[in-house]
């Protein structure tokens, strides 16, 4: 059963969630109705006709007549508040026309894409022609990566903090000419550094050192294994389509797994670089104790995808990316989807990160009592891909403590471990703690913990990624 927090979970904006709550009044909509997985209503707003609502709960999906650029809208946000406050609201009954035609649009859509995957066949001569041509700019556009980062050393860090922000574009543009589009995002990211406060020297000289690794494994690609000449392809920006996965599972590489599973989603947070949206979703497998991370793209005003929502519970199969550590993954297959709560009883004993096996295991994944242990863990991790931004963590026990503008966690051995400045809810996660235990599920960067979900002792999950 989907709970209030979770639908608002969904939400795009404060100004969707406020005018969705509004709407989520059986007052507001004469016309209600449901069918197995799907609700549906309609809504009267200031035009003549209603606007008509409706909802694929196995998702979820969602589609209004509404004019709205936002996703869902208030008017989906309010019907679904609806049936989480007043479930007995929607009655069973036949969909009406209007909803039975989305359903049959949205079932050809999933067979013409079954179709066009099924089609496909990969010109192998043309792709290596491609990959050839490919490889010598990206080759040309690492040459001049070092030559830069030599410059840089020579003249030493002291300089960087007067240098205009075109210093580091110029660099980022010719990498994107390159085809090396994820070599450019590291090197934008590289100028806000000057300007990020104490310990800048040190976080400057730890990206400055992963972009040289990233040219010197370059350098020797063919003497490396082969998953971690894919990892590091992939942070260099070699495209790497689904399509291309299935492909590659259907021709059985090595390199390329379809894991099959009970997930539990554990963790959503949303970023923004310049016009591009990106958003992180946390996946636990339940039996087979894996772990996966889930990225998508939105550009502008698209929507991004909220399926996966945390809290929730599918069976479905997930396709792996190449690589090493924790992988990147995306869902080929997936089931009805259930709300669940955590209990005592739900665990993930041994749940493995990228191969990596820990040794105390709780609901959310990765499970430490104790800071030392996880940041440990986290040491393993990054040895292992070095290039790895987030690892993902479970600290059970903690209480969340306060000191001035800086929030920290706190373990029964005393240890403590700061949380990003990012993270804008330590009073909200006070008040659940009420000054007792929390389990929490967040992302460690190597510096500071970014809280997405927790629960408490009586297993209330909330959700705190944005």
């Amino acid at each position: 059963m989907w709970t209030s927090e979770q639908v608002l979970a969904l939400s795009p904006d404060v100004g969707s969630t406020k005018n969705g709550q509004k709407l989520a009044s059986c007052d507001k909509w004469p016309s209600l109705g449901k069918s197995e997985q799907i609700i549906w209503g309609e809504c009267q707003g200031s035009g003549k006709q209603p606007y008509r609502t409706q909802i694929d709960l196995s998702e979820p999906a969602f589609r209004c007549s509404c004019p709205s650029r936002k996703f869902p809208c208030k008017h989906s946000l309010g019907l679904f508040l609806l049936l989480a406050n007043q479930a007995e609201a929607f009655k069973d009954s036949v969909p009406p026309d209007w909803v039975a035609q989305w359903l049959e649009k949205r079932s050809q859509t999933a067979a013409q894409k079954q179709e066009k995957q099924e089609r496909q066949a990969a010109d192998p001569r043309a792709q290596a022609k491609r990959a050839a041509q490919r490889a010598a700019k990206v080759e040309a556009g690492m040459a001049d990566l070092e030559r830069w980062l030599q410059d840089i050393l020579r003249q030493g860090l002291a300089v960087l903090p007067n240098q205009s922000y075109g210093f580091w574009d110029q660099v980022a543009a010719r990498l994107v000419d390159a085809q090396a589009p994820g070599l450019a995002r590291r090197v934008r990211e590289l100028a806000s550094i000057p300007h990020s406060g104490q310990g800048w020297p040190e976080r400057m000289l730890r990206s400055l050192s992963q972009l040289h690794l990233l040219t010197e494994g370059y350098k020797h690609l063919d003497a490396l294994p082969p998953a971690l000449q894919a990892e590091l392809r992939s942070h260099i920006g070699w495209p790497q389509s689904q399509e291309d996965l299935r492909l590659r599972w259907e021709q059985k590489d090595p390199l390329v797994e379809r894991l099959a599973d009970q997930w539990q989603v554990l963790g959503r947070v949303v970023t923004e670089e310049e016009n591009l949206k990106v958003q992180r979703v946390w996946l636990g497998g339940i039996g087979q104790r894996r772990a996966a991370l889930v990225l998508s793209f939105a550009h502008g005003s698209q929507p991004l995808d909220i399926s996966l929502v945390p809290g929730a519970r599918f069976e479905g199969e997930l396709i792996f990316y190449p690589g090493t550590g924790i992988q990147r993954a995306f869902v080929e297959a997936r089931g009805q989807t259930e709300l669940v709560q955590p209990s005592g009883a739900v665990g993930f004993e041994g749940l493995k990160f990228g191969g990596i096996e820990s040794a105390g295991i709780g609901f959310g994944g990765i499970g430490f009592g104790g800071i030392e242990a996880a940041i440990a863990h986290c040491g393993e991790v990054f040895s292992q891909n070095p290039w790895q931004a987030q690892v993902p963590l479970t600290l059970h026990q903690v209480v969340p403590r306060s000191e001035g503008d800086q929030w920290w966690l706190l373990d029964r051995a005393g240890q403590a471990l700061p949380i990003s400045p990012r993270f804008q809810q330590g009073w909200e996660m006070m008040a659940v703690s009420g000054g007792g235990p929390l389990t929490v599920f967040g992302e460690w960067d190597g510096e500071r913990f970014l809280p997405l979900s927790l629960w408490n002792e009586s297993q209330l999950f909330i959700s705190l990624g944005a």
